[in-house]
């Protein structure tokens, strides 16, 4: 109980194996599954679940020595037959996801893979020389892939870098007081509630405006209590797991299981995160997205653009100003969460109209580049992989 412990999830669609809960460790007394098992660096690893999604990877160096349950299988991968990461691109092409489709059974969202037939599956297998030759290829294009990320990495910090200069506002951390490894000094007049959640002030910006709850029309509403089924071509069913951090959309379309016209979205109308890891998440509707509803985890609120323009609010709750309100509001028990009444009361600094123009402005321009990059980056991906499977399957 009194141990530390380090936690493994692997992304789907080979994104890696990646510490879980954003890399916290937890001491053994929270964790509820008692029965785990040590993982070690370069062994290949597995999802059960998701090994229909390609959830498989390779335990990297900060892994070492983490836990899994069962539903984690690790491997020692004998190199002299396949180099590993060979083996995690060979399991995560479309035609074995396939197979862990065919191969996987249980509920709906619980349905896991037979390791005898995973262990039992015949794959390519090139000369060890031939693997470093395609891995050689692959790994160039991905690793031009990274570098234009970073780029794109640059352009989002700029948008924010550019609001927080346009608001005339310090950084931060020194507009909440300063802090250092052992003291947190706050202003008084900056606090505004006496008590205290993940170890952070409650503090409201200094230079601070209007709240959500001055910006808007009508009440604060949530979404539809449905579950997702097959995209239906007419209604899109909005839920967390569909936004993107920049506030677009993902690809995938689902529709709900049911219907109602008040939970049917308007042009402009903003949506928050109020529960889960992704509490704080933000969207704004517009009709280019077609007709949609949103789910029950997000709040609707109708903004008057009168006082505010739609996407200013959404390019400011992007940025550190408000995640630091979200991290110090935010109620912990089974799972973070911000209710309606909370987020009436978040902090928005709102200059003159002209001021969140220029703003909006900056950011449509930097997000048009941001999404041609994008484009250069999928491209690279796409054509990565095209290559491995040809080298593979012809």
């Amino acid at each position: 109980d009194d141990i530390e412990y380090k936690q493994v999830t692997i992304k789907i669609g080979n994104g890696g194996v990646v510490p879980r809960n954003n890399g916290e460790i937890i001491l053994g007394s929270k964790i509820g599954t008692k029965r785990q098992y040590v993982v070690h660096a370069g062994q290949f690893i597995m999802s059960k679940i998701d090994a229909r999604n390609g959830a498989y990877g390779i335990v990297p160096a900060e892994l070492e020595g983490a836990i899994v349950t069962n539903d984690f299988p690790v491997f020692d991968v004998d190199a002299s037959k396949i180099i590993p990461q060979f083996l995690v691109l060979v399991s995560t092409t479309e035609k074995f996801i396939e197979f862990a489709r065919k191969y996987s059974s249980g509920t709906t969202n619980r349905k896991r893979i037979d390791i005898d037939a995973f262990l039992n599956q015949q794959i390519p297998l090139p000369s060890i020389e031939e693997q470093e030759k395609i891995l050689r290829e692959y790994n160039s294009a991905i690793s031009d892939s990274k570098r234009i990320e970073k780029i794109i990495e640059e352009y989002e910090k700029s948008i924010f870098d550019f609001l927080q200069k346009e608001l005339n506002v310090e950084a931060i951390e020194e507009s909440y007081g300063g802090q250092n490894k052992l003291l947190f000094f706050a202003n008084l007049s900056n606090v505004t509630r006496w008590d205290c959640y993940n170890s952070q002030y409650c503090l409201s910006n200094r230079k601070k405006e209007k709240t959500i709850g001055q910006l808007i029309k009508n009440k604060p509403f949530y979404g539809a209590p449905y579950s997702a089924i097959k995209y239906n071509g007419k209604i899109r069913y909005i839920r967390i797991t569909d936004i993107n951090e920049d506030g677009s959309l993902t690809e995938e379309m689902v529709s709900a299981n049911a219907y109602n016209e008040t939970y049917l979205l308007k042009e402009n109308d903003f949506l928050i995160a109020r529960s889960g890891n992704t509490v704080g998440k933000t969207f704004l509707y517009s009709s280019e997205y077609g007709p949609a509803i949103f789910a029950g985890y997000l709040i609707k609120f109708e903004l008057n653009d009168k006082i505010i323009i739609p996407q200013y609010l959404l390019i400011y709750t992007k940025s550190s100003l408000f995640k630091k309100w979200i991290n110090s509001n935010m109620r912990v028990s089974a799972q973070p969460n911000i209710n309606s009444k909370q987020y009436l009361d978040a902090p928005i600094i709102v200059p003159d109209m002209d001021v969140q123009e220029k703003i909006v402005r900056y950011a449509e321009r930097i997000r048009t580049q941001i999404n041609t990059l994008r484009k250069d980056v999928e491209k690279l991906k796409s054509n990565a992989t095209i290559k491995f499977n040809k080298y593979l399957f012809g």
